[in-house]
């Protein structure tokens, strides 16, 4: 099996990584050839071209950008290698070029997050107009950014916030924080700082604290939105740090090995294949959002909680 990763930019992407590692290893039978792509494209380009050439049985690809894969999956549709896609999507011509896609859903993630925020603004009595975003987003281009960030605009334009500002942070912490003390200078009504990976909220947190500003949901505080629900994540949810942290669930290993097992004994596999997650709060003034008719949990964060999780 051969993997190529995006690259080890986040907590959430390293327990991808060992997930795939974990599951994938000789003592289960299995030899993987896992590629760190540094978040750059060409590298991926370069990594399942190699993986072709090897003549390894399954290419596994976490895509760093949705776009420009047509041709090199067209290679490995020829060389009769099954690609299987996970964590972000691919924009192809022609789907046929990859045998299944398995992650999570960015879209309805960033519309959990945003309804959140709409019902813990209505609970404290906060009006939409006094509502200031700043929006530090992942890498552009990726399914969750794209997912992640369409989830806000919509909340925007259907409760009338004010969507101050929006940069990259590249998933990263160092960006995270650095993005935040530019927006922090530029802008000094931010209220709410919605980051699009618990990275970044680590980063953006530090910035806030520099500034001399304090973060959490009580009135005169910057409120931090995040996504992910790393461990780090959730310790600084129940802190108190990040108010609401939407889940993005990593551990696709599994999935990946089930999906292989199936086509080996000839089997057909979905398409496509969502992952179920939750969503945590720092308290319970929130514990459920409607979506398009669909109710989801929104979970007061305890310690109990995190020692109990895989991640």
């Amino acid at each position: 099996v051969g993997f190529s990763q995006v690259g080890a930019e986040s907590d959430w992407r390293t327990a991808n990584t060992e997930s795939m590692k974990s599951t994938f290893s000789e003592e289960n039978g299995y030899e993987l050839i896992f590629d760190d792509a540094q978040q750059k494209q060409e590298n991926q380009l370069t990594a399942i071209r190699n993986f072709i050439q090897q003549e390894v049985d399954y290419i596994v690809l976490a895509p760093v950008t949705e776009t420009g894969w047509d041709t090199v999956l067209q290679e490995a549709k020829d060389a009769g290698i099954p690609v299987i896609i996970v964590d972000r999507m691919v924009d192809v011509s022609d789907d046929s070029l990859y045998t299944t896609w398995i992650g999570t859903d960015a879209l309805c993630e960033g519309r959990k997050a945003a309804e959140w925020l709409n019902g813990f603004a209505e609970a404290k009595g906060i009006a939409a107009s006094d509502i200031h975003i700043a929006d530090i987003q992942g890498t552009i281009g990726s399914t969750a950014q794209i997912g992640r960030t369409k989830g806000l605009e919509e909340g925007v334009d259907k409760y009338g916030w004010d969507l101050v500002a929006q940069q990259t942070g590249e998933f990263t912490q160092a960006k995270g924080q650095e993005v935040m003390e530019s927006m922090l200078k530029q802008y000094d009504n931010i209220n709410v700082v919605y980051c699009e990976n618990d990275n970044e909220a680590f980063g953006a947190i530090d910035a806030i604290k520099a500034a001399g500003y304090e973060v959490g949901g009580e009135e005169g505080q910057i409120l931090v939105m995040s996504f992910d629900t790393t461990n780090a994540g959730l310790t600084q949810t129940l802190s108190g740090e990040i108010t609401c942290d939407t889940e993005c669930n990593p551990l696709h290993g599994p999935r990946v090995e089930e999906i292989i097992q199936k086509l080996e004994a000839g089997e057909d596999v979905d398409k496509q294949a969502f992952v179920d997650e939750v969503a945590f709060a720092s308290d319970d003034t929130v514990t459920k959002v409607t979506i398009d008719g669909t109710d989801y949990d929104i979970t007061p964060i305890t310690q109990e909680i995190i020692d109990g999780r895989a991640y």
